[in-house]
């Protein structure tokens, strides 16, 4: 059965264009066909402080994979490209990639490996830009707001100047 999910990617190491585009490639290759892809966007990072700005997009992909095996592609995808860790003590670092996975069907799941819808999307400017080009009426079950609605409400919220 396909299943329709959207990740999120990012990099802010190396060359940024050409990392996006290898893991969208293997995305496609390995996971399933990519239906929807945004524009990239430069961001800063989030949550810790980097002289390396980011470069992000979204993707909708319809997959067979069930949730955990998702992560599982991605994580290895991230390892093939050359990411060691995801975050080192809770600490998030410089990375030459990162996959996301933001939404599986209208699912809400808690594992201890993997948490749908992503826990963090509503507060990261950078995830919803891209979101918001593909899908800006998908509702977020748990908020039961549309990536619109949650992107127009961090507008109004979000503090500049993380570092």
């Amino acid at each position: 059965m396909k299943h329709l999910a959207y990740l999120s990617l990012g990099t802010n190491l190396g060359n940024k264009e050409e990392n996006l585009n290898t893991a969208i490639t293997l995305i496609g290759e390995q996971i399933g066909d990519v239906v929807r892809l945004s524009a990239p966007y430069i961001s800063e990072p989030w949550g810790f402080c980097s002289e390396n700005k980011f470069l992000n997009c979204a993707l909708a992909l319809h997959t067979e994979f069930e949730p955990e095996g998702l992560l599982v592609v991605t994580q290895r995808i991230e390892q093939l490209m050359g990411r060691v860790h995801k975050s080192m003590d809770g600490q998030y670092r410089d990375r030459l990639i990162d996959i996301d996975i933001l939404f599986y069907d209208a699912l809400v799941m808690h594992s201890p490996i993997l948490t749908i819808p992503h826990p963090l999307l509503h507060r990261r400017m950078f995830v919803l830009k891209p979101l918001v080009e593909i899908a800006p009426t998908l509702l977020h079950p748990i908020f039961n707001k549309n990536i619109l609605e949650l992107l127009n409400i961090l507008w109004l919220t979000e503090k500049e100047g993380k570092c």
